[in-house]
Parts: C-alpha cells; structure tokens; sequence
C-alpha cells in the first residue's frame, strides 16, 4: 500500500505569466536539491480551467521508511516555497486524507518531521533481511 502527498492551489484567476515562470523556477530548484534520484519528488499536474485549480499535483512517499521524512520534509518544504510564491490561493494540503496544517512561520509541516532521531529510527526498519533474522 502506498502513501502520497497531495496538493492544490486555487483561485477565480489563473497564473500570471511572472507566476508561472516562478513557479517553474521554483520546481526547477526543488529538483535539483532533492535528495534522491530514485524516488518521487515534488510533481505538479498542472491546473484545471473549469474549476478554478491553477496548480496540482502529488508525490507517493518510498517503501523505505528511512527515506519518509526526508522526502515528506522536501516536499513540504517545496508546496509552502510555491505557496508563498503564488499569491491569493485557496491551498488544499493532505498525506492521504489527513489534511497538513499551514503555518505562517514554518509553512507546511507534520510533528517530527525534522527529527534525526526518528529518521534514524525508520532508517533502523529496513535493512537487510538476513541481518534481521539473525
């Protein structure tokens, strides 16, 4: 089973010329700091004219747990960068069908995220099997 981080931004008017190419800037960047090139990063859909999304798009997290927060703290971190850069949206936020909050200050962000020790915890679960039998 498969976890992702969804999200969307809309509003009555569609990106400006000078947002969109700052939003191509900023996925451009994401992507060259992201850290691993084996997995999913930030993926934007595009928008939807008819119902007003001007962005959208989703990310599946790694079947390595070591790799979750990692990928789900660069992923954040890109939607609230693309956030403050496109202004005047509705911004709809989830891992699944859990809603993630929105901070002024520390923009999108889920408890623990940023925590080495529980990164090195998940890190801890997948390893090699044989190691793990004993």
């Amino acid at each position: 089973m498969s976890v992702s981080i969804y999200y969307g931004a809309r509003r009555a008017q569609p990106l400006t010329d000078t947002e969109s190419a700052a939003v191509e800037r900023v996925v451009a960047e994401r992507a060259k700091s992201f850290p691993y090139d084996d997995e999913e990063s930030l993926y934007l859909y595009g928008g939807d004219d008819e119902d007003d999304e001007i962005l959208a798009g989703s990310t599946k997290l790694p079947g390595d747990p070591g790799r979750w927060l990692p990928v789900t703290a660069h992923v954040l971190d890109s939607v609230t960068e693309l956030r403050r850069t496109v202004g005047g949206a509705e911004w709809h936020v989830h891992v699944d069908d859990s809603d993630v909050p929105w901070d002024e200050n520390e923009g999108y962000a889920l408890p623990g995220m940023r925590d080495a020790a529980l990164a090195a915890e998940l890190g801890g679960l997948c390893g090699d099997p044989d190691e793990q039998l004993g």
